[in-house]
């Protein structure tokens, strides 16, 4: 019975990470899909507010300003980034698909630190800023 116990939670816990990521690595793949296969959970967009936005390296990139959802329907994040050594920060609009959240912080898994610096200041024309009792769904992440 322990042994078979064992081999039913060694399998869930081999076979679904590795489904997960053949799913996010097959080309033609966008962020949506790959968002979707990272179990979305509901959250309030005033508790995002104010979270760190962490890099792979568990560097923070930034602080989520607000929320905002586009003239296209995509909803983004508004991250200060900070710059080389923190010297000057700029606000940058991070896709949601890009992101997911880990606890009281939020990993940046598909938009590299390099896209952060190279990313156009955001400006505000032509977006609703989402209410802070407002619900989305963000990506649920490991890291």
């Amino acid at each position: 019975m322990r042994a078979q116990l064992i081999a039913t939670a060694l399998a869930i816990f081999l076979l679904t990470p590795l489904g997960a990521i053949a799913q996010m690595t097959e080309p033609g793949v966008d962020g949506e899909q790959r968002m979707q296969a990272r179990y979305p959970q509901p959250v309030r967009v005033g508790d995002l507010i104010g979270l760190p936005v962490l890099d792979d390296s568990a560097r923070t990139l930034g602080y989520v300003r607000e929320i905002v959802r586009t003239n296209e329907n995509k909803i983004e994040l508004i991250v200060d980034y900070r710059g080389f050594l923190d010297w000057r920060s700029r606000p940058i609009a991070v896709p949601l698909a890009a992101v997911a959240i880990a606890g009281r912080q939020i990993s940046s898994l598909d938009m590299p630190r390099k896209e952060y610096a190279s990313a156009p200041t955001w400006q505000s024309a032509g977006v609703q800023t989402l209410p802070a009792e407002a619900m989305i769904r963000i990506a649920l992440s490991r890291h």
